[in-house]
Formats: structure tokens, sequence, C-alpha cells
């Protein structure tokens, strides 16, 4: 939560102590001041963002335009049984045996 306050009209007053128990967070004061600087010069680096002139930039989800690469859904035959079983370590009527893991 953010409140600008008129003597500190460039840098933000950071309630840390709300961002830090929404993240379930147990900050020491040492770790508040560091926290509260840092989020405060990220918060300035997204200022200087919003004055860059987008005008005419289209928005987009991805710098380059994202195709479907998957190949058509035919049938093909899968593996035998046989060669589906060929490196299971321990096997049984034509299933691979794993260890019991659920009494």
């Amino acid at each position: 939560m953010l409140r600008r306050t008129p003597a500190m009209s460039s840098t933000p007053d950071l309630k840390i102590d709300y961002v830090a128990r929404l993240a379930r967070l147990a900050l020491t004061p040492a770790e508040q001041e560091q926290y509260a600087r840092q989020l405060g010069d990220v918060l300035h680096h997204i200022e200087q963002l919003a004055k860059v002139d987008v005008t005419g930039v289209e928005p987009t989800a991805h710098a380059f335009p994202v195709e479907n690469v998957w190949d058509e859904d035919v049938a093909r035959p899968g593996l035998s049984v046989a060669a589906a079983l060929r490196n299971a370590p321990a096997q049984r009527e034509n299933m691979i045996r794993v260890p019991k893991v659920v009494e």
C-alpha cells in the first residue's frame, strides 16, 4: 500500500508491515528498512516506465508471434507389449510390476 506525502513527492511512504503481512513474512526492523528501500527503488523504475510514450505500439503478450507447432493428430501404432516391457525391472502378466506403496 502506497501513500505519498507532500514533503516526499518523489519517495513513496511504504507500509512495509502491510506488504509483509500479505506475503506472510516476519521481518526484523533492519529487513523492513532494507525491503522498503528496495521496493521503493522498484516503484521508482515503474514510474519511469509509465513516462514512456507508447502511442502506436500494439499491445502484445509475446515478443514474437506464437504459432501452433504441433503435428497433425493422426493415430499411429504404439509400442508392442514386448517393447514396452523391455526395460521394466519387474513385470507380471504383461504389466510393469512396482513396489507396493499403500497398504
